[in-house]
């Protein structure tokens, strides 16, 4: 029963299926909540931590980390005491530290307090190693450090505990001295070490505007293209998240995102929903993946050899492989080939493509890589005119029906060549297809 007086907005099912359409891509993954210092300070930072609860019930890990720029400057004004620099990136006086440590403590402890009254296991680490940034351009930056090293074990201790890591934007030196660093560099350090799947800025702006104009949503390239242009084509406001978030999708954090974080809902909104509140910056989801040449062609006989015992692929032999190695696509992480896939066309039928060949190491299943992998064959295969693409699964068919969006047809689709080889293999494959 809800108290005289008070209103609670309806949740409707529909809004509840469209959250658990998620659930099964980001269980078990970790996501950086960055929360800047006004908004910690607004009214709504008690729904910010609500939805982080929603979140952790979701089986996400979160880790947190905030900022104190809003919170320093309110400590200076009280105190009188001028500060040397804001943001944690310029030059940090013995001044400017102090009263940089008293409001790290107080925002992490009203984060402490909001997590507790939610629920919630959370621990205020000193996870972070850094030394001092030193002399740049010929200025001392005196206390302000740099990501020296974090202890992921001790963070990741704390995350599998259950409990929600809250770093703050101190790090310790090797003698136990504190410096002072930038809350978003820090997130995109701790993105990087972690291997998260997305750094969540809470930060008082809807997104990034563009000359004016606010993205939803923005590639890295451009957002880089843009950053390093002349002029203020980016708000000077957001400027360090938009280069921070270059930095992390350039060390291979998959998405970063930019939300308003004192807007009701605006956090589940944005990780929950196609269109979001904010701004998305992504990265070239096909950048690892490349068209394999005549020397790859040993490397894929050996990859795909297991999958062959198991009945999983058809028997290639390496000559055969040799002779069709420009129909294969590579997936290669620092080099090492992860993953495979062939892409072949027929001239008695030219809007048809078939994807064969699909294998991933199996330490790297369940991480998006075959369904990627397939995506990628369908856009090349659309590129070069096919309007309809193919797939003979023995085992995998659910993957390809469930996940990719295939429907199982019969034999009748195949072109006339392919059917004699489909019907001479006695194999009994699937055969499932997909418009373009």
């Amino acid at each position: 029963m809800n108290a005289p007086g008070q209103t609670v907005t309806p949740i409707k099912p529909t809004d509840l299926r469209g959250i658990l359409a998620y659930v099964p891509r980001f269980q078990g993954q970790i996501f950086i909540v960055a929360l800047d210092g006004v908004v910690v300070a607004d009214e709504n930072l008690s729904n910010l931590l609500l939805d982080i609860a929603v979140l952790r019930s979701l089986q996400i890990k979160v880790v947190l980390v905030h900022g104190i720029g809003h919170q320093l400057k309110e400590l200076s004004v009280i105190r009188q005491v001028p500060i040397s620099d804001l943001a944690g990136s310029g030059v940090t006086d013995a001044a400017t530290l102090d009263l940089a440590i008293r409001a790290s403590s107080r925002v992490s402890h009203q984060i402490l307090e909001g997590l507790t009254q939610s629920g919630l296991k959370c621990a205020i680490t000193n996870s972070i190693r850094a030394v001092p940034l030193g002399v740049l351009k010929g200025v001392d930056h005196q206390f302000t450090g740099k990501v020296d090293r974090i202890d992921t074990d001790f963070i990741m201790h704390l995350i599998n505990a259950g409990a929600i890591p809250i770093i703050q934007p101190i790090g310790f030196d090797r003698d136990g001295r504190s410096l002072r660093i930038n809350s978003d560099l820090l997130a995109t350090e701790l993105a990087t070490e972690l291997h998260a799947t997305k750094v969540v800025f809470l930060a008082p702006h809807a997104g990034i505007e563009v000359r004016g104009e606010l993205r939803r949503q923005l590639s890295v390239d451009e957002l880089g293209t843009q950053l390093a242009g002349l002029g203020d084509a980016i708000d000077s406001r957001v400027r360090s998240k938009a280069q921070h978030a270059v930095q992390a999708i350039r060390s291979g954090v998959p998405r970063v995102h930019l939300v308003d974080g004192r807007v009701h809902d605006a956090l589940l909104t944005e990780i929950f929903s196609n269109d979001g509140v904010g701004t998305l910056v992504y990265g070239n989801d096909y950048q690892q993946i490349r068209r394999a040449t005549k020397r790859d062609a040993r490397r894929i006989y050996d990859l795909t050899r297991n999958a062959v015992k198991r009945e999983e692929l058809i028997h290639r032999t390496l000559q055969a492989v040799e002779r069709n190695v420009e129909n294969f696509y590579l997936f290669e992480i620092d080099e090492n080939l992860i993953a495979c896939v062939s892409l072949s066309f027929y001239p008695d039928k030219p809007g048809v493509a078939e994807i064969g060949s699909l294998y991933v190491l199996p330490f790297y299943h369940r991480r998006g890589i075959g369904k990627k992998m397939i995506e990628f064959a369908c856009q090349e295969a659309k590129k070069r005119g096919a309007s309809q693409v193919l797939a003979l699964s023995t085992q995998s068919f659910t993957f390809f029906s469930a996940v990719c969006g295939f429907t199982e047809t019969t034999k009748d689709a195949l072109p006339d060549a392919r059917r004699q080889v489909f019907e001479q293999s006695q194999r009994n494959p699937r055969i499932l297809t997909k418009a373009l």
